[in-house]
């Protein structure tokens, strides 16, 4: 499997990284791109696909994202209690390795603006349809949202994430979680023969460990479309940019630290 994150693919390499294990590639039809089989590396190689199908994916692959995390919040809440912090990080982790399998051949199961950014900021995603993704991210969770309050009866208030020691702290929190959860993707993605298909159930656990150490403190979004949509739905913006600022930057620093240790310059 190719390197990841490396820019201008196209134009040549600048870097070259340790070899990795071969896997089989195809032509698409008209000769220009070669997509490897594997469905996995689509996960990070969406801009080959098909840009519609790619962005319904991503609305859809949010909504189930999203009101599944809404839906461990609600049930619990209907029976008088709060969500235990390991049945969320359960239920987001576990959706993720979901979507992964399900999607990620379809439009990557980017399923998170800040991954989406973090992508196209390091020439593995076009950024002319980062808008696009970015768009249909949110509205799959605003969807998410209303479908949460109509099958539980509850407000969307509820689903909505607040940091619990101060901003700061939460700033941090989200910005350390996805750095994690990023530096993830890139080291899973690059050791294709110890981890090969079970990249997307690491990830997924990557997932559930940020959340783990980060639900105290910032309620564990790392996800910018995931508290946005409840936020609009309930119309609380309170603090909102923690979440949409926080995720982003943890994203690009995860990407760009994973860079700078992997890879050596061309000798």
């Amino acid at each position: 499997m190719k390197q990841i994150f490396k820019p201008n693919i196209s134009n040549g390499d600048l870097y070259r990284d340790d070899q990795e294990g071969s896997s089989s590639t195809t032509m698409s039809g008209n000769g220009d791109t070669m997509i490897q089989t594997s469905g996995f590396h689509r996960f990070l190689h969406a801009k080959y696909l098909n840009p519609a199908q790619a962005i319904l994916a991503e609305m859809v692959g949010t909504f189930i994202l999203v009101l599944c995390i809404s839906g461990i919040i609600a049930s619990t809440n209907l029976r008088g209690v709060r969500a235990a912090l390991l049945e969320y990080a359960t239920t987001a982790g576990l959706t993720i390795v979901v979507l992964i399998y399900s999607i990620g051949s379809i439009s990557g199961a980017h399923v998170n603006p800040a991954l989406t950014i973090a992508f196209a900021a390091f020439g593995y995603f076009p950024w002319s349809r980062v808008p696009l993704y970015i768009l249909a991210q949110i509205l799959g969770s605003i969807m998410a949202a209303l479908m949460g309050e109509f099958i539980y009866g509850i407000k969307s208030d509820v689903m909505t994430t607040r940091p619990g020691q101060g901003c700061q702290a939460a700033f941090l929190a989200e910005l350390i979680a996805d750095f994690i959860v990023v530096f993830v993707i890139a080291a899973v993605t690059q050791q294709a023969r110890s981890v090969g298909p079970l990249s997307g159930l690491v990830i997924g656990m990557s997932i559930a460990l940020a959340v783990l150490i980060t639900g105290p403190i910032s309620g564990g979004s790392l996800n910018p479309a995931r508290s946005l949509g409840p936020a609009i739905v309930s119309r609380n913006f309170d603090r909102i940019w923690i979440y949409l600022t926080a995720p982003v930057i943890g994203a690009l620093l995860g990407a760009l630290m994973y860079r700078v240790l992997r890879l050596r310059p061309i000798s």
